[in-house]
């Protein structure tokens, strides 16, 4: 394995990159949508296209603000974010027909990074869990300091192929693709925020954990 070192402008690259390719599919459903509304007569087509688009409007405004927090600013340098504001983005982001997710959290403001890190790891989290499942999140605080404990159990629970090598900041190759920056950026922002992470699994359950250095 390498260490991988990026430039500013190709980590910023590949981070808009990976925004994009989660919100194009729902807003060129909305053009679909539109485009028949635009021709179609039949009453129940225009019905489907309504539905549509209201369902695709809803997912890529709950993408964008998820990518926000996630990936971006979200407010000043050293701002806190609202945890429980937080929670109610990764529902709206994470649960879908295949994914359900629960999460224990205190409702309290906790350092930025320490919210992008706990919704990166929600990310990863759906990544161990292929045909779906529960993902269940317990947040604790203590002065300021988090600790989360996420478990995502579901058939055939696995820890992706070189997930852990790109959270420590490494590639065989040393480099990244938009496919693989998500859990590097992840790593990075966790050696941010002074957490070490660890992911086991214990059967059907992929158990990821984040805690203070000491």
């Amino acid at each position: 394995m390498a260490v991988v070192s990026l430039e500013p402008l190709e980590l910023a690259a590949l981070l808009c990159s990976r925004v994009c390719h989660d919100v194009i599919s729902p807003v060129g459903a909305i053009v679909n949508g539109l485009e028949v509304l635009d021709e179609e007569k039949d009453d129940s087509m225009r019905e489907f296209a309504q539905n549509l688009i209201k369902k695709s409007a809803k997912q890529a405004s709950a993408r964008l603000q998820f990518a926000r927090i996630a990936f971006g600013a979200a407010g000043s340098a050293g701002a806190a974010i609202d945890l429980a504001d937080a929670v109610q983005i990764a529902k709206g982001f994470i649960e879908d027909d295949r994914i359900t997710l629960e999460i224990d959290a205190p409702h309290v403001l906790l350092p930025k990074n320490q919210v992008k890190l706990f919704l990166n790891l929600l990310i990863t989290a759906t990544s161990t869990i292929p045909r779906g499942g529960m993902i269940r999140a317990n947040v604790e605080v203590d002065n300021e300091q988090g600790r989360f404990d996420i478990r995502a159990t579901g058939t055939n629970a696995r820890i992706p192929t070189n997930i852990e090598a790109l959270l420590r900041g490494e590639s065989e190759t040393g480099t990244i693709d938009a496919h693989a920056i998500q859990p590097y950026y992840t790593g990075l922002i966790a050696r941010t925020a002074g957490m070490a992470l660890s992911l086991t699994l214990n059967g059907d359950e992929a158990i990821i954990k984040a805690t203070a250095i000491e």
